[in-house]
C-alpha cells in the first residue's frame, strides 16, 4: 500500500514543484540550476507525503495540498544545502549525489538555500498551487515560518551544532531533535490538514499528536541507521554522527533500545490516530514506514 501511495504523492509534488524553476531571466540560470538540483536529486519526499495524507484524512482532496507539500519540500531541501556546508555538517554527499556546494560551489549553495526558503513561502500564496481562501493561506503561512524559524528546525540546528561533544540526557536530546527534526514534519501534517478546508480543532490536536511522535520517530531511525546502515543504501555518510561525536539515540540508550523506542513512538502515533476512519490509512502507513525503512 505505502510503495502505490508513496509512488503517486511523489509524482504528484515533483510535477508541481517543476513548476517552481524556471529562472525568470537569463541571468538567473545558474542560481534556478543549483535551486532546482537542491530538490530535484531524489529524496523520499516524506514530508509532502505526510502534507497529501493529511489533507485526505480530512476528506480533501490530496491535489488542494500541493502547495503545502511544495512548501515543506524546499524548506526541508534549503535546510540540507545549509547544513552540508563546511561551516556546518561538511557533508559531499546527499542522495548519492554530490552536495549542493560541491556540485555547484559555496557561494552559490548559500544562495539557491536562501532562494528556496523565500520559494517555499510564495508556493503557499500560489494559487495555482493552494486553497483561494485568504485565511487559510495565512494560517499555513503563519505555520510554516514558526516550523522553519529559531523556534523550530533552525533553532534544532543551532542547539545540534552547539552539542557536539557533549553528553545529553534523553530530555535535552528530545528537546533538540524536536525542533530540528519534528518542527517540519509536525508543520507538514498541519498544512496537510488546513490546505484540506475542513481541520477542526480536536482533529488538528490529534494530528499534532500523531506528528509529535512520528517526528521524534523519524530521528529516532535516523541515528539507527548511521550505525547499521551503509553509505550507499544511505546515500550520505555512514557513520558522520559518530565521527562528529555528536549525541545519538543509540549512543545514550544503546542500540536495542533506541530500536524499541522508535517502535513506542510509532505506537503512540498510531493510537492518536484512532479517532480517524480509513481515510487516515496512508497516515498509519507513514507512520509504519518510518521506523521501517532502511535508508
Amino acid at each position: 500500500m505505502i510503495a502505490a501511495y508513496s509512488a503517486t504523492s511523489q509524482a504528484r509534488v515533483n510535477a508541481a514543484l517543476e513548476t517552481l524553476f524556471t529562472a525568470p531571466s537569463p541571468e538567473l540560470a545558474r542560481l534556478y540550476e543549483a535551486m532546482r538540483y537542491s530538490v530535484m536529486n531524489g529524496g523520499k519526499r516524506v514530508r509532502p507525503l505526510l502534507a497529501y495524507a493529511a489533507c485526505e484524512a480530512l476528506g480533501g482532496k490530496p491535489e488542494q495540498a500541493n502547495g503545502a507539500a511544495c512548501a515543506v519540500e524546499l524548506i526541508h531541501a534549503y535546510s540540507l544545502v545549509h547544513d552540508d556546508l563546511p561551516a556546518m555538517d561538511d557533508d559531499d554527499l546527499r542522495r548519492g549525489q554530490p552536495t549542493t556546494h560541491k556540485k555547484f560551489d559555496e557561494a552559490c549553495a548559500i544562495l539557491a538555500g536562501d532562494g528556496l526558503q523565500s520559494l517555499a513561502f510564495s508556493a503557499l500564496l500560489d494559487p495555482r498551487l493552494s486553497a483561494p481562501d485568504a485565511e487559510i493561506r495565512l494560517q499555513m503561512v503563519s505555520a510554516l515560518a514558526l516550523a522553519a524559524g529559531p523556534a523550530g528546525m533552525v533553532g534544532g540546528q543551532a542547539i545540534d551544532l552547539g552539542s557536539v561533544g557533549l553528553k545529553l540526557d534523553q530530555k535535552a536530546l528530545e528537546y533538540m531533535h524536536r525542533h530540528k527534526t519534528g518542527a517540519l514534519i509536525e508543520a507538514s501534517v498541519k498544512l496537510g490538514a488546513l490546505a484540506s478546508g475542513r481541520a477542526e480543532k480536536d482533529e488538528l490536536k490529534s494530528l499534532q499528536t500523531y506528528a509529535q511522535a512520528i517526528g521524534l520517530a523519524f530521528q529516532v531511525q535516523d541515528d539507527i541507521l548511521d550505525v547499521e546502515s551503509d553509505t550507499e543504501t544511505l546515500g550520505k555518510r555512514q557513520g558522520a554522527d559518530i565521527a562528529r561525536d555528536k549525541p545519538t539515540y543509540p549512543a545514550l540508550l544503546g542500540l536495542e533500545a533506541a530500536k524499541a523506542y522508535a517502535l513506542e513512538l510509532r505506537d503512540q502515533a498510531l493510537h492518536a490516530l484512532r479517532p480517524f476512519d480509513a481515510a487516515a490509512e496512508p497516515l498509519r502507513d507513514l507512520a509504519r514506514y518510518i521506523v521501517d525503512r532502511r535508508s
